[in-house]
């Protein structure tokens, strides 16, 4: 009898949440799929920490949108070593930035702009 009072009163404060829509302890799938984890799935992060790439060979698609995340204090950027063919700009410690890996698959050297001693390749398949 306890249980049965229990479940009426969780249902009684559920139902009383003032928006009129049923209560639900699972997301909906419109919630799950605005969720910050999924809205970054299939997008490929770069990590700047201890004045380091990490990858620092990451692979990529042709056209993939690139997230740099800057875990240092210092400002990095991911410059394309020859060329224009990406370059994040200053990204101030804390802070992220994306860019663009080139149409045409191939191997990118890159290098952080003020730290020539950061590098890595981007590999674009």
């Amino acid at each position: 009898m306890a249980l049965g009072a229990a479940a009426v009163l969780l249902l009684a404060t559920a139902c009383s949440d003032g928006d009129n829509e049923p209560a639900s302890t699972s997301p909906s799938p419109a919630a799950s799929s605005s969720s910050p984890s999924s809205a970054t799935a299939g997008t490929k992060t770069i990590t700047m920490e201890n004045f380091a790439f990490s990858p620092a060979n990451p692979e990529v698609r042709a056209g993939e949108k690139i997230t740099v995340v800057n875990k240092d204090s210092a400002a990095h950027t991911v410059t394309a070593a020859e060329g224009d063919a990406f370059d994040t700009g200053s990204i101030s410690g804390g802070k992220s930035g994306t860019f663009t890996a080139p149409a045409k698959p191939g191997e990118y050297d890159f290098v952080c702009t003020f730290h020539p001693n950061m590098t890595g390749t981007l590999i674009v398949r």
